[in-house]
């Protein structure tokens, strides 16, 4: 094993660490500390870029995402002003259809992923930014649009779970 094999793994454990830390942090129950746990997220994603010798996306997660996302995150956190004492209850009937919402999504993405065929060779892009723009909107589109899905969901529920319930 090579030193870059070796930060490979701790980059990915870090990722795996914080990202978990984001969602169940026993340390404290602030949005504003999994708001920083998820830029560490980003920043070992980033380190993961790197070893991959991605050093594009590296640079766009780091100004694009722990940059511009992060702060637009935190000032919404900040703006609505949420205390631990102040969130409001989780009500039967919005679990009930969040658990729908995510059996939804489940089935359609495995029905998704039961008709496709694997690729015979993944194609192997590196170096420049066409290129990288190229497979992205071609080979990898719906990669990117999950993503990008995940990205609105995680907003409309920071935006829900921080709004105050009216009394």
């Amino acid at each position: 094993m090579s030193a870059l094999d070796y930060f490979f793994y701790i980059f990915a454990a870090l990722t795996l660490l914080c990202g978990v830390l984001v969602v169940a942090n026993p340390f404290s129950r602030s949005p504003v500390n999994s708001a920083m746990f998820l830029v560490l997220t980003i920043i070992s994603l980033a380190g993961l870029f790197v070893t991959l010798h991605a050093f594009f996306l590296a640079a766009v997660q780091i100004i694009v995402y722990a940059g511009a996302v992060m702060v637009l995150f935190v000032f919404v956190i900040m703006l609505l002003n949420l205390r631990e004492e102040e969130r409001r209850k989780a009500k039967v009937a919005m679990s009930v259809l969040g658990v729908l919402a995510m059996a939804a999504v489940a089935y359609i993405l495995v029905n998704i992923l039961s008709k496709t065929q694997p690729l015979a060779e993944t194609p192997h892009v590196e170096g420049s930014t066409p290129a990288l723009g190229k497979a992205l909107f071609t080979t990898y589109v719906l990669p990117f649009e999950i993503v990008s899905l995940l990205l609105l969901v995680a907003m409309i529920g920071a935006v829900l779970l921080s709004k105050k319930e009216v009394k």
